[in-house]
């Protein structure tokens, strides 16, 4: 038998997967790791700690899957994107890494005015927003120009490991594409806008499919590690486009909805798709010629997490007691609920939004709360408006065509009240597949097979088998529509409200 471990670096911790070339998942470990916030609006995560991790990782995988390593063929990774990562030429770490939900670059990112969004979107398949990495790479040498002149390559999550594991600088065409600094139609970097943002082409990465084949492990790592010196690296992918992958999408008529601590529906397409309004974006995708027209947002389990620890802390309680999640117990009381919450609405906002808002003032609110409304009611209402949220995206990524299901990943698709108010609002069928948290590991296995030449991207598709099948409700569907509504319209009459908290909360700090 033929093994590929995969990686996942994402924002709370390192997952290593073993799975073999027939698509069956053997073993998994997970190891976290910590988040800084040294000021405001910074958020910030160690990549020796990554690495820590990864050793953790990997050693427990190999006890428990209890494999020879000869007989791993490849390892390949994914990871968090839109990062700002500065090695020396030896490799060497400059700084703590800048991740995905920093937003210090404002600044720094309003340079790209000067060629107008509609440029940069139309080129990198982006919006200009300080979520990116370009931006980021700028503040850098505005603020710490010691560390930028320093800095060999500035390198995202998953390619650092690779370095570690190779000793080779690159970067494959997804976490590129979500730089504000990649040409996403013709693959290349831009050189208009790294002289926009005052940056040095040579200190950025060389750019290759997910699939090329980086190099064999170092010798004293495979030693480190306990894999062999024969096994191949491949360069991976970002973590939105492993788990485009892991979900199975290989067409232009499918698409997925990842319901983590951020929320997202994407696709895959051979050609980006372009928002008049600039409210989804693009990355390229591991299949060479398709693209991942996307749209995040902020806090989609993320909200759900939150009312867990502002409002359950009696069903957290109960559930320790009794051995389960407190997700469980959460949709008990859901179950005690009907469709609307009792015409309570939600706006899930509570770290700003990216799609389809782009707001960072944005925040979030219960709308019609009453005296006779009880916290199972509040907790569906959260629910519910996260979906709603979603679905403007969905609607966007529609207009090229529509998707008659939508299959869901992510821990989130483990609620079952979740799972049908998605389909209720969506008004699709919505699948479930054999691995919902290991999608994303999933993705990044395939492409280590693939690039190790074990099987296509095609025959890789098959693996993902869906478990269950939600069908809407026709009636509770026609009800959402007008719920919708109300939605959207309270966004809108709340934007000036949050200008001018934002600018109290400047006040107050």
């Amino acid at each position: 038998m033929k093994y590929v471990i995969a990686y996942d670096l994402g924002t709370t911790g390192n997952k290593a997967t073993l799975y073999g070339v027939d698509g069956k998942l053997l073993a998994s470990s997970f190891s976290g790791y910590k988040t800084y916030h040294p000021g405001p609006n910074q958020v910030e995560q160690d990549p020796l700690e990554w690495w820590e991790s990864v050793k953790k990782t990997t050693s427990e995988l190999i006890a428990r899957a209890a494999v020879n390593p000869e007989e791993i063929v490849s390892i390949s990774f994914s990871g968090q994107m839109m990062g700002a990562i500065p090695v020396d030429k030896d490799g060497k770490l400059l700084r703590r890494a800048i991740i995905w939900a920093d937003q210090r670059s404002v600044e720094q990112s309003e340079r790209l005015e000067d060629v107008g969004n509609d440029f940069v979107y139309r080129l990198t398949g982006s919006r200009i927003t300080p979520t990116y990495s370009g931006p980021k790479i700028a503040w850098i040498k505005d603020n710490e120009p010691e560390i930028y002149n320093k800095a060999h390559k500035f390198l995202n999550a998953k390619d650092y490991i690779v370095s570690r594991f190779t000793g080779e600088f690159g970067t494959d065409h997804s976490d590129a594409s979500m730089t504000l600094l990649f040409d996403i139609e013709n693959l290349k970097w831009s050189e208009k806008l790294v002289e926009v943002l005052g940056l040095d082409m040579e200190k950025l990465p060389a750019v290759t499919s997910s699939t090329n084949v980086v190099s064999k492990i170092l010798p004293k790592v495979a030693e480190e590690l306990g894999l062999s010196k024969k096994t191949l690296i491949v360069r991976g992918g970002g973590d939105g486009a492993c788990a485009c992958l892991g979900a199975g999408i290989v067409s232009p008529d499918e698409a997925y909805l990842y319901l983590g601590s951020s929320s997202w529906v994407s696709t895959c397409s051979t050609e980006p798709l372009f928002d008049e309004k600039s409210r989804t974006f693009n990355f390229a995708y591991p299949i060479e010629g398709f693209y991942c027209p996307t749209g995040t947002m902020q806090a989609g389990g993320a909200s759900y997490h939150w009312a867990k620890d502002a409002l359950c802390q009696h069903e957290e309680e109960k559930a320790k007691a009794l051995g389960l999640s407190a997700f469980t117990i959460m949709d008990d009381l859901v179950d005690q609920t009907r469709p609307g919450a009792g015409n309570l609405v939600f706006l899930p906002y509570l770290l700003g939004e990216r799609s389809p808002r782009w707001n960072i003032n944005a925040r979030g609110a219960f709308i019609g709360l009453s005296s006779t409304h009880r916290k199972a009611d509040m907790l569906r209402a959260v629910l519910e408006g996260v979906a709603f949220n979603l679905k403007i995206v969905l609607d966007i990524l529609e207009t090229k065509g529509k998707f008659d299901k939508i299959r869901l990943i992510g821990g989130g698709a483990k609620g079952r009240n979740w799972k049908q108010i998605v389909a209720d609002i969506f008004g699709k069928t919505v699948t479930v597949p054999e691995y919902l948290e290991e999608a994303t590991s999933m993705g990044a296995a395939i492409i280590g097979a693939v690039g190790a030449g074990e099987m296509t991207f095609k025959e890789a598709s098959t693996f993902v088998r869906d478990v269950q099948f939600i069908e809407y409700n026709p009636e509770n569907h026609r009800y959402y529509e007008r719920l919708f509504e109300v939605f959207d319209k309270a966004y809108g009459s709340l934007i000036e409200t949050y200008e001018d908290l934002a600018k109290l909360r400047q006040y107050s700090n």
